[in-house]
């Protein structure tokens, strides 16, 4: 759940091929209050802000409080059956604040909007509204049609939308870190997958509209960024003036050249585009994580070709052996389906090999979940058993919290540079941050220090998830 109070003052906007100042007018007030809860990936989040973005330009105010909200809105994710459930529970209660406050409008954003269209607004009649992605820009009519007694949709797709001049309003915000969508849609066909379904073909955002935006949140006082995209490594833009051409590589340093004091993360990779070139910037420049993370969903390539991967189990290696040469102490993050179509328990196994190969740092590990219209729901059975699932699921969770515990050892003995996040979740008296690797370290707080502040942190012990140690004055062991 996200919200938070709109700033006083707007940002500069910039348009395609070129940042334009402009000045623009204090806004007034309409005396709504909007609330967006947001569910699924980062890229949803991010959406969210430039939907509260949007809607402050015509005098929202966001409130953390559903049931004091003139204007709800659901962001939501079709990644998973279970978070489709969510969703609707979540939409029941806000038919029910709708019930005390009739005045309400309730609307559904994001990836499932358009397959659950209809089912929504006419079948169970949860809401009002319903904007696929690419239409946020029409939400100010679409809710002058619903105060106007009408349902709204508008689902359309795009091949040029990328907001690219809207400034986010930061959602719950800890004023350190940020997401900065730099890409929207997808052109990979994975065969489970919905999203080039539902956020359309990929389309990259104007280069200098992103190093901008990274710059005015650095003199706003953030100091890390993540560069977002369903596939950043085929991040590539062209000045159709100029033909200065960016690809992710340049971007990245771009990026890392607004300040040494920013620090740079992205995410996701796609292991058929991870290149050399973007393995030697991170490697180049000290602000640019040590941490990549490299979905590999299967270890077997018979599997994989079912997928749609478009990568094999020896290039997916070849691309771990890569990071390890050219990064060495990167972080590897990964995402795992278990139980694709027609898995047997041997490729089963070639996954988990997989995982003994990488030792990676963290997993997001599922069960396949067959999603309508996919291309997997068109062409194939979904054919293993839940009982089989569930339980080649938890081998590898369990393979998994062994190889977590692992890398961290590796870090004990060592001093990591930490960004201060804040306080921890457990004591009132220890700080949290993140290190290179995108580990977080828990330690004593100190006067000397505050959230937004790089400090030298011992590593003196861990659990499978985060790191404990004592600050230092030595700067990190190489």
């Amino acid at each position: 759940m996200i919200g938070l109070d709109i700033p006083e003052k707007t940002h500069d906007e910039s348009k395609q091929g070129e940042a334009l100042m402009l000045e623009k007018s204090p806004v007034v007030s309409n005396g709504r209050k909007l609330y967006i809860e947001s569910y699924g990936c980062a890229m949803n989040f991010s959406d969210s802000e430039i939907v509260a973005s949007i809607l402050s330009d015509k005098g929202f105010e966001t409130t953390n409080n559903f049931n004091e909200a003139d204007v709800v809105f659901i962001n939501t994710c079709s990644i998973r059956e279970n978070a489709e459930l969510r969703v609707r529970n979540r939409l029941q209660h806000f038919k029910n604040a709708k019930a005390k406050n009739p005045g309400m409008v309730v609307g559904v954003l994001g990836c499932m909007a358009e397959r659950l269209k209809s089912k929504f607004l006419e079948e169970e009649k949860l809401v009002d509204v319903v904007v696929g992605p690419d239409a946020y820009r029409d939400l100010p009519n679409l809710i002058e049609q619903v105060d106007s007694g009408q349902k709204a949709v508008n689902v359309l797709l795009s091949r040029e939308e990328t907001y690219a001049d809207i400034n986010p309003v930061r959602l719950n915000t800890n004023g350190i870190n940020a997401f900065v969508s730099i890409m929207r849609g997808c052109d990979n066909m994975c065969s489970f997958c919905v999203v080039p379904f539902t956020r359309g073909r990929e389309r990259s955002r104007d280069a200098h509209s992103i190093i901008k935006e990274c710059q005015d949140l650095f003199d706003q006082g953030y100091r890390e960024v993540t560069l977002l995209g369903q596939n950043v490594d085929s991040y590539k833009w062209t000045n159709e003036e100029t033909t200065e051409h960016v690809n992710f590589a340049r971007l990245l340093e771009l990026t890392a050249l607004v300040s040494p004091d920013l620090r740079v993360r992205f995410s996701t990779s796609h292991p058929k585009d991870i290149t050399d070139e973007v393995l030697h910037t991170i490697a180049k420049y000290e602000n640019i994580c040590n941490y990549i993370h490299l979905p590999v969903q299967s270890g077997n390539s018979r599997i994989l070709d079912m997928m749609n991967r478009t990568y094999t189990r020896e290039w997916y290696i070849d691309r771990i052996d890569a990071i390890r040469r050219i990064i060495p102490g990167c972080a590897i993050s990964t995402d795992v389906i278990t139980g694709f179509c027609t898995e047997t328990d041997e490729e089963h196994q070639d996954t988990v090999s997989m995982m003994d190969y990488v030792q990676y740092d963290y997993a997001y590990m599922f069960m396949y979940s067959e999603r309508p219209g996919t291309l997997a729901a068109k062409r194939y059975a979904d054919d293993i058993p839940e009982e089989v699932k569930k339980a080649r699921l938890q081998e590898i969770v369990a393979k998994q919290q062994q190889y977590s515990l692992v890398r961290l050892q590796t870090q004990l003995g060592k001093v990591q540079k930490v960004l201060i996040e804040g306080t921890s979740k457990k004591s009132e008296n220890d700080f949290c941050g993140r290190n290179d690797q995108n580990a977080m370290v828990v330690f004593p707080k100190s006067d000397k220090y505050k959230p937004g502040q790089y400090a030298y942190v011992m590593a003196e012990s861990c659990t499978t998830a985060t790191i404990i140690g004592k600050l230092v004055d030595a700067p990190p062991t190489p």
